[in-house]
Formats: structure tokens, C-alpha cells, sequence
């Protein structure tokens, strides 16, 4: 009979295959996933339900075609820079005190178009600016 205790081996542990394994999936994981991008937003603008305004204060209409063509009180401009659109709004913007100025763009005009024109405003130191929308029911909704 043998009545020695018998030296008990402590479990281990062995991470480097579970490591292994983590690694597999994550690798996995960044492989597989999709990420959405904010380019491919369905959007149509413009639309809005506003009330008329009671007196209508003098107004310069700055409209913005698709292509990013710009008219001034319906007087189509040849550049499209700002400078030259900044020009346009202060000489239409001699005839009145503090006018306001109106952008009606096209849902499909490229925003930086529609920036170029609120950068001309404040050239011309117009600051007084307004969107020009349809109403829901007039846009067939």
C-alpha cells in the first residue's frame, strides 16, 4: 500500500489557441461587415409647409438650376463664380433697402451651388437669406 499523497499538477491554461481563435473571428467580422454611407441617401428636398408672409419686403431671386447655373431676377449670369454672383446681388440690391435674398434651387442642384450663393450674399452684405419651397400639396403628394 502506497500512502504517499500523490503531487496534484495544477490545471494550465493555454491562451495562444484561444488567442488564435478570437483573431480568426475578428478577422472574420471585419471581412463580412458593411458600412453604409451617407452618399447613398434617397433624398428628395426641397418640400415644405410654410405660411405666407403678411408684407413682402423687397426680394432678389436667385435661382439655381440643376446643372448649377445661376439667374439673378430672372437674368441668367455667364460665370458661376462667387465673385461675379456677389457683383449681380449688389447691383440688384442697389434699387432697395435691405432686401432679402431668395434661393429657389433646384432639388437636384449640387449644394455647393447653393453654398456659392449664401457666400455671395454675405460679399455683398446681404444678410437677410430665404429658401424658396414648394408646399405638399402642390408638390403632388
Amino acid at each position: 500500500m502506497n500512502f504517499r499523497r500523490r503531487a496534484t499538477d495544477e490545471p494550465e491554461i493555454n491562451l495562444i489557441p484561444f488567442i488564435d481563435v478570437l483573431l480568426v473571428i475578428l478577422i472574420f467580422l471585419m471581412l463580412t461587415t458593411t458600412y453604409s454611407k451617407f452618399t447613398e441617401l434617397q433624398v428628395t428636398l426641397p418640400v415644405a409647409d410654410a405660411e405666407t408672409p403678411r408684407e413682402r419686403p423687397s426680394e432678389i431671386i436667385v435661382a439655381v438650376a440643376a446643372d448649377g447655373r445661376y439667374a439673378v431676377n430672372h437674368q441668367a449670369l455667364a460665370g458661376s463664380s462667387p465673385a461675379q454672383l456677389a457683383e449681380a446681388l449688389a447691383a440688384a440690391a442697389s434699387a432697395g433697402a435691405a432686401p432679402v435674398v431668395v434661393i429657389s434651387a433646384d432639388a437636384l442642384a449640387p449644394h455647393q451651388a447653393v453654398v456659392s450663393v449664401m457666400e455671395a450674399a454675405r460679399r455683398a452684405g446681404l444678410p437677410r437669406i430665404a429658401f424658396a419651397t414648394r408646399s405638399p400639396a402642390a408638390a403632388g403628394e
